[in-house]
């Protein structure tokens, strides 16, 4: 039945959409989306890269996720890891996963991301 992940949806606070356009658009290099009207008026961003897509839902009362978290295949995980740490963002290796090579990271309102190349 299932054929494919359409998106993932992370919270954020209320207020956050510039870090987040600044994070996911400027500094992972994702393009935002338009929200439908209907949508929009709840905040939050949209943003894609190839068949990745990333919601950021607006949740007054917010909390990171601190175990939850997307899995984002890269293909240069050297790289990512050092834009990310570039631009102040946490790196954390981590090599408990057989075949490939990952860190985890935080993104500017502390959802945790898992970045992974195989090999």
């Amino acid at each position: 039945m299932l054929a494919a992940v359409d998106h993932v949806q992370l919270a954020a606070p209320p207020g956050s959409e510039d870090a987040l356009r600044a994070y996911y658009a400027g500094v992972l290099g994702m393009t935002e989306t338009p929200k439908p009207p209907a949508l929009a008026v709840r905040g939050g961003c949209w943003f894609r890269a190839g068949a990745v897509r990333l919601h950021l839902g607006i949740e007054t009362d917010f909390r990171p996720a601190e175990k939850a978290h997307p899995g984002l295949r890269v293909t240069d995980i050297e790289g990512c890891a050092a834009r990310l740490a570039a631009h102040g963002a946490p790196v954390t290796w981590d090599d408990a996963l057989p075949g490939h090579r990952r860190f985890y990271s935080r993104d500017p309102v502390g959802n945790r991301l898992e970045f992974l190349q195989p090999g």
